[in-house]
C-alpha cells in the first residue's frame, strides 16, 4: 500500500465534510486561489456538482491504481493551467502557481489534523507524520516541486503560521463561501421540487455551518479579517465535530461520504435503483412540506413541469431562463469565457477524456465564445449581459457550436462507424449525464445526435438527457 492510498479512508470520514469546508475557506483566503475561484469556478451556482467532482478526484488521487492517479493528475494540471488572469487589485494570478498549489495541500492536511483535535481524537506524533507523508505524496503526484511544501512536519507548522499571518486576505471568494453560499445554497437534485423543506432546513443549517467554520479558523486570521464570531460558536463547533466523529461507529456503509454525495446528485427522473426507495421518501416529505406551509409563511411548492421525452426536446424555456440556468455557469450575471470553459470542464470530467479529445472540446467552446462575443457584446466590455442576450434572442447554432457537438459525437462513437448504437448511446448518457434512455433502441446517426444537442443549446428547449449536465446544482 502506498503512502497515498493508505489515507483514502479519510475522505469517507463523516468529519471530513466539515474539515473540507474549512480547508476550502482557507484556500479561498489565499489571493491567488481566491481570484481563480471568483473568476472561473461554478461552485456558487453548482455546489453539488462541485462536491461530486471533488469526491471523484480525491478517490482517484488517493486510490490504489497508479494509472488512474496519473490520468487524474494530468487532468487536474490541464484544468488548472487554463485558470489565470488578473484580480480586482490588478494582480496577476494563476492556478498553476506553485506556492498556491502547495497551500491547497497544506490546508487539506492541517484541516485533517484539526478535525481530529476538535472531535477529541488528537493525533499522536507518529500518526501525524504518516498523514503528512501521505499529503506530501499527493503533492508529488501532482508533479509539483517538493521544495514548495516543507519537507518535514516540524518545518510545516512555522510555514503554515507564516502564510496565515502574512498572505491570507479577506477575499471575495472567501466571503461568498461564508456568507452567500450557505444562505443561498440551491437544493441538490434529489430534493428538487421540495422548496418548503429545503428552505426550512437551509435557514437553520446554513448559519450553523457558517458559524462553525468561522469558529474553526485560526484566531489571528479571524481577527485580522474581521470575521465575527457568534456567541457559543466554539461550543457548537466542538459538539458538531464530536457528533460527526461518533457517526464513524455506526454499522459499515451507513455513513459513506461518496455514497451520500452520489445519492444527493440523483434527480427524481433517474433510473438508479435507489430512487424507488427515495421516491417513496419524497412523497412523505411532500406531505410534511404541506404541513409546514400550513404553519409557516413559506412559498408553495411549484407544480413540476411535464418531463421531456428521453433524448428529445421538451418544454421551452425563456431566453432569460436559458441564460440563467445554462449559459451563466459561474452565476455572476454575465456570459463570458469562464462560463463556457466550465461547460467544457464538466463534460471532460464526466467523460474522463484524454488530452487530445479534451483539447478539441475546449477549442470548440473557445471558438463558440468568440462567435457569441462578436454577435452579442454590443457595449464592447468583453462579456455578454443577460439583457444583451435577451435583446438579441440569437440563434446560437453557429459553426463553432456544431464542432462542440461533433466532438461529443466522436468520443461516443467508440468504434468509429459514424453511428452511435444503442449501447454507446446509453453509455454516454449514463456516464456523462447519469441518465438511461429507454427509447434508444436503434442506431443514432451523427445528424440526429447533433440535431438533439443543437436543439437544446440553441433552441432553448428543456431536455431530459442534457439538462442534468449543465443546469443541476
Amino acid at each position: 500500500m502506498s503512502r497515498l492510498d493508505e489515507h483514502g479512508e479519510l475522505f469517507d470520514d463523516p468529519r471530513w465534510a466539515l474539515a473540507l469546508i474549512r480547508a476550502t475557506v482557507l484556500e479561498a483566503a489565499h489571493p491567488q486561489i481566491g481570484a481563480a475561484l471568483a473568476d472561473h469556478s461554478s461552485f456558487v451556482t453548482h455546489p453539488w456538482r462541485r462536491l461530486r467532482n471533488t469526491f471523484l478526484s480525491t478517490q482517484r488521487m488517493f486510490g490504489p491504481d497508479d494509472e488512474v492517479r496519473r490520468r487524474e493528475s494530468a487532468r487536474l494540471n490541464r484544468l488548472h493551467a487554463r485558470m489565470n488572469g488578473t484580480d480586482a487589485q490588478n494582480r496577476s494570478y494563476s492556478a498553476m502557481d506553485p506556492d498556491a498549489r502547495a497551500w491547497v495541500v497544506a490546508t487539506m492536511f492541517e484541516s485533517a489534523v484539526t478535525m481530529h483535535r476538535l472531535s477529541g481524537q488528537v493525533l499522536e506524533q507518529a500518526a501525524m507524520e504518516r498523514l503528512y507523508a501521505g499529503f506530501q505524496a499527493f503533492h508529488t503526484a501532482l508533479g509539483d516541486d517538493a521544495g514548495f511544501l516543507p519537507p518535514t512536519l516540524h518545518e510545516f507548522w512555522p510555514y503554515y503560521d507564516r502564510v496565515v499571518e502574512e498572505e491570507l486576505e479577506n477575499t471575495e471568494a472567501m466571503r461568498i463561501i461564508l456568507y452567500k453560499l450557505f444562505d443561498h445554497l440551491p437544493a441538490p437534485p434529489l430534493l428538487a421540487g421540495l422548496p418548503t423543506l429545503w428552505g426550512t432546513g437551509r435557514a437553520i443549517a446554513g448559519p450553523v455551518i457558517g458559524a462553525i467554520t468561522v469558529a474553526s479558523l485560526p484566531e489571528s486570521f479571524r481577527r485580522r479579517a474581521g470575521l465575527p464570531e457568534t456567541p457559543g460558536a466554539q461550543t457548537l463547533m466542538n459538539g458538531t465535530y464530536l457528533a460527526a466523529g461518533l457517526a464513524r461507529f455506526l454499522p459499515g456503509g451507513w455513513v459513506h461520504a461518496q455514497g451520500v454525495a452520489d445519492l444527493l446528485s440523483l434527480s427524481p427522473d433517474s433510473d438508479d435503483p435507489r430512487m424507488r426507495t427515495v421516491t417513496a421518501l419524497r412523497e412523505q416529505m411532500k406531505r410534511a412540506g404541506a404541513l409546514f406551509r400550513l404553519i409557516t409563511p413559506v412559498p408553495a411548492e411549484p407544480v413540476p413541469e411535464q418531463a421531456a421525452p428521453a433524448g428529445g426536446a421538451g418544454t421551452r424555456r425563456s431566453a432569460e431562463e436559458f441564460f440563467e440556468e445554462v449559459l451563466d455557469q459561474t452565476g455572476d450575471g454575465f456570459l463570458d469565457w469562464p462560463d463556457l470553459a466550465a461547460m467544457a470542464r464538466e463534460m471532460s470530467t464526466r467523460l474522463d477524456l484524454d488530452e487530445p479529445e479534451e483539447t478539441r472540446l475546449y477549442n470548440a467552446y473557445a471558438d463558440w465564445w468568440r462567435e457569441l462575443q462578436t454577435a452579442l457584446d454590443t457595449d464592447g466590455d468583453g462579456r455578454v449581459s443577460a439583457e444583451e442576450y435577451a435583446a438579441a434572442a440569437p440563434a446560437l447554432a453557429g459553426p463553432a457550436l456544431i464542432r462542440v457537438a461533433e466532438v461529443l459525437f466522436d468520443v461516443t462513437d467508440k468504434d468509429g462507424n459514424q453511428r452511435i448504437d444503442a449501447a454507446e448511446y446509453r453509455a454516454l448518457f449514463r456516464t456523462a449525464f447519469r441518465r438511461d434512455t429507454a427509447d434508444a433502441a436503434g442506431e443514432y446517426t451523427r445528424s440526429a445526435f447533433m440535431k438533439d444537442f443543437l436543439t437544446f443549446m440553441s433552441g432553448r428547449r428543456r431536455s431530459t438527457p442534457y439538462d442534468p449536465l449543465l443546469t443541476e446544482a
